[in-house]
Order: structure tokens, then C-alpha cells, then sequence
């Protein structure tokens, strides 16, 4: 098992001192700080497991010490230090979310009690399996925060909202939560509410019945209820439809679905996951999102931050990213020269994780030599600018993701297809040709049957 470590925070040295040679001698590694600034200071280098500080010291006190912490890193336990005149302080510090106190002179072994026991309750000291969270290379101390609260919040049903640019890494965090909770077991189902067309977003959700519109030529379940006991994920649910947010928000409450062209509700048992690149509280603010749902929505609140502000996690990231595509492209490409790593280090990352991996890929895929040199990594950098798909390519791919969607609602019905895009069957046909579509391949196994016997 890895050493656990203590940060311990005193304004006097002898204390200070006792601290560290008590839980050293206890197998633990110790940090010291002789100052609440430097405490925090020391936190923004290295995590430790748990914080023991002094109440009273001069500038920043314990109390202010541990606010800080919270806000910064709500989920490492701090123990307070305190002289007997301040109990009471320390009693309102406890209710305030302070794991424990002691009073000084400590005692020995209540204080190895005392740190042991926070461990032990903390997500950092869990001996939990680690595996939901192995997609995550990080080395950053605000990705390991993040992730802590993601261990603990995995552990409830409490609706998640994850906000960050766009490339962060927020559907890998609901893919996360999802595998550390009750329902890994169950079905992860994700739907990117920006990308599906409004007038079929609320059948994709919640189902609809045969005959229930123009095309739907069978039952459809919807996501939901394919997501039932497992975990629903609405990406970008800032673009969701107002009208479609009522829905949403009714379903939620009453814990239940209703598929179009149906009068029976079904009841579903799902945890929600959101995300969104937007400001939600602004959308709010202006009458696109609804206040309501986004309470609903909000009760946990996790914030992933740009990779430009965790520039620690860069060099780790682009190892992992050069090894994984490496072997993929069976290419003997081992590491990158240190001027190439450097300008990794330095560049600005618009497009966050997901542009650092597409000029990873580039710079191995044209690699002629084992080490990537900081040419290659610089030609990367230029051919990809923001790490996001051009817009003509983007706007060909969803086109061709929509016509793939009606066809199969359609099965391969041009007519009725062409009525859902409101399209003539002319116009219709053209974009099919575009992206070389049949509308055979979507018919049924009986409906080909039916054809081939007619001939």
C-alpha cells in the first residue's frame, strides 16, 4: 500500500517539530508548514491525505485554513489543533465540516488515532477498487480533488451537472462516476441533446408508440427506459429545446416516462448525469433554461478546468497518448525529444485534452524516428489550431448522422423519411446520394424477403 501522507500546519517550531517526528516514526510522510499560506502553497504541489493544523496562528488561523481547503478541496479531511480556552471554537468548526480536533498538549496516540480514522473515512485513504477512474491520467492536485468528490458522489443517486470547456474530458468524469456506483452493472446510455434534431429529441428520450407520427412504423423504447437501473448522460444539455426541458423536468419528479402516442406512463428507475460547455446560470437568466430543471439537475455541481490551468498533467497525458496510438499504428515511436515535450508544455491547448491527443496522433503517425522531434510536434500544432472537427466536416457528419437516424425510424422508407426532414423526395434522394446512402440497407430482414419474392 502507497505511504499516506499528512500535511501538518504550526506557527510554533517545537510543535511543529513533535508533529513531524510523531507521525513520522508512525510510517506516515509529513509535510510542514509554518503558516497557513504556506500550507496552501504546499497543497497546490502535493496532495496530501490529510491536513492537522493549529487553530490559533498568526496570519491566516486554522479556521480560515480549512475554508479554504473546502473550497478548494472540499473532500480532504483537516484536524484541528486547539488550547483548551478554544474548544468551543473547535465544537462550531466540527458542525462546520472539520473532520476532528485535539486538544494541546496532544496526546500521542489519540493524534495517530485521530489521522488514522480520517483516512480511513476519506475518499483519499478508501481501499476501494480503482478501477472506474483508470482512464484518468492525471497529476495534477485539482484533477485528484475533482476526482475525489467523484468517488464520493458516485456513491448516491444525487444528480450530477458537469461543467467545462468543450475537449475536458466530461463524458469520461460521467463514465467515471457511473463505473465507481451501485449501478455499474447497468446500462451507461449517453445522448448528445445538441445533436439530435428537436422534432425527434423527445422520441429518442422517452420512446414512442407505433403510428404515433409519420415514420414511427414500430415501438421505440427510448433511452430512457433502455438506461433503466443504470445511468442516463445528457451531454450538452444547455441546447436542449424549452419545450422539451418541461418534459424532461416532469419526468424527473415523477420518476416516470410517457412515449409519444402513448397514455400510459412508464416508470423508470435512472440516475442522471448532465453536461454542459455553457453557462448555465446565465442561459437561466435569460429565459433559454428553464430555473427549475436546472436546480433539479444542479445538486452536485463538478467543474473539470481547461488543461491550460493543470499544465502538470500535459507531459503525463501525452506519454499515455503516444504510447496507446504507438502500439495502434504499430509504430516503433518511444518518447518525445525534451524541446518537443517542451512546447507541449508551453501551448496554449484552446481545444483542452482532446486537441493535446489529435496532435499526439499526428506527430506519431508521421514519425520517422523513435524520438518526435519538436518539429513534428510544432507542424501538429499548426494543422490543429482548436483541436475541433472544421465546421463543413462537422456539418457532413451530423447530416449523415441524421439520415442514418430517420432511415432506420423509417426502415428505409424514402416518402416517410422525406416528410420527417421536411424535404421533398427529390431533394431528399440528392442528400441520400451525397452520402452514399441505400435506402435498402435500412429495410427490415421481411420487408427484403417480401421484395426479393415480388421479383
Amino acid at each position: 500500500m502507497n505511504r499516506r501522507n499528512v500535511l501538518v500546519v504550526d506557527d510554533d517550531p517545537d510543535i511543529l517539530k513533535l508533529l513531524t517526528m510523531r507521525l513520522s516514526a508512525a510510517g506516515y510522510g509529513v509535510q510542514a508548514a509554518t503558516s497557513g499560506e504556506q500550507a496552501l502553497a504546499s497543497l497546490a504541489v502535493n496532495r496530501p491525505d490529510v491536513v492537522v493544523t493549529d487553530l490559533k496562528m498568526g496570519g491566516m488561523d486554522g479556521l480560515a485554513l480549512f475554508e479554504a481547503i473546502q473550497r478548494q478541496t472540499p473532500t480532504l479531511p483537516v484536524i484541528i489543533l486547539t488550547a483548551h480556552g478554544t474548544i468551543p471554537d473547535a465544537v462550531e468548526a466540527t458542525k462546520r465540516g472539520v473532520f476532528g480536533f485535539l486538544p494541546k498538549p496532544f496526546d500521542g496516540k489519540l493524534l495517530l488515532d485521530q489521522v488514522a480514522q480520517a483516512i480511513r473515512t476519506s475518499a483519499a485513504g478508501a481501499q476501494a477498487d480503482e478501477s472506474w477512474r483508470a482512464d484518468f491520467v492525471t497529476a495534477s492536485p485539482q484533477m485528484e480533488g475533482l476526482l475525489r468528490q467523484a468517488r464520493l458522489v458516485a456513491q448516491s443517486d444525487a444528480s450530477v451537472l458537469i461543467s467545462g470547456a468543450s475537449g475536458t474530458g466530461k463524458e469520461l468524469l460521467a463514465r467515471a462516476i457511473h463505473k465507481a456506483s451501485k449501478r455499474a452493472d447497468r446500462p451507461f446510455v449517453a445522448v448528445n441533446c445538441a445533436a439530435i434534431p428537436e422534432n425527434l429529441l423527445e422520441s429518442e428520450l422517452f420512446g414512442h408508440r407505433k403510428g404515433s407520427f409519420t415514420g414511427a412504423v414500430y415501438d421505440h423504447k427510448g433511452l430512457f427506459q433502455s438506461a433503466e437501473g443504470g445511468t442516463v448522460f445528457l451531454d450538452e444539455i444547455g441546447d436542449m429545446p424549452l419545450a422539451l426541458q418541461a418534459k424532461l423536468l416532469r419526468a424527473l419528479q415523477e420518476r416516470e416516462v410517457r412515449p409519444v402516442g402513448s397514455a400510459q406512463p412508464v416508470a423508470i428507475d435512472v440516475r442522471i448525469i448532465s453536461a454542459t460547455h455553457r453557462d448555465l446560470e446565465e442561459r437561466v437568466k435569460s429565459g433559454e433554461f428553464r430555473e427549475d430543471l436546472y436546480y433539479r439537475l444542479n445538486v452536485v455541481s463538478l467543474f473539470i478546468p481547461p488543461l491550460a490551468q493543470r499544465r502538470e498533467d500535459i507531459a503525463p497525458l501525452a506519454k499515455h497518448f503516444l504510447n496507446e496510438v504507438a502500439q495502434r499504428y504499430g509504430k516503433d515511436v518511444k518518447t518525445f525529444a525534451p524541446d518537443a515535450l517542451e512546447i507541449l508544455i508551453s501551448a496554449p491547448w484552446p481545444g483542452n485534452v482532446r486537441q493535446l491527443h489529435n496532435v499526439v496522433e499526428q506527430s506519431v503517425a508521421l514519425a520517422t524516428s523513435p524520438i518526435i522531434p519538436a518539429a513534428l510536434v510544432q507542424s501538429a500544432l499548426r494543422n490543429e489550431p482548436s483541436g475541433l472537427t472544421p465546421l463543413d466536416e462537422a456539418k457532413r457528419a451530423f447530416e449523415r448522422d441524421y439520415l442514418i437516424r430517420i432511415l432506420r425510424i423509417t426502415s428505409g422508407n424514402v416518402t416517410q423519411a422525406a416528410k420527417l426532414a421536411q424535404r421533398n423526395r427529390t431533394e431528399f434522394y440528392k442528400l441520400l446520394d451525397r452520402h452514399q446512402l441505400q435506402p435498402s440497407m435500412f429495410k427490415t430482414l421481411k420487408q427484403q424477403a417480401h421484395a426479393r419474392a415480388e421479383h
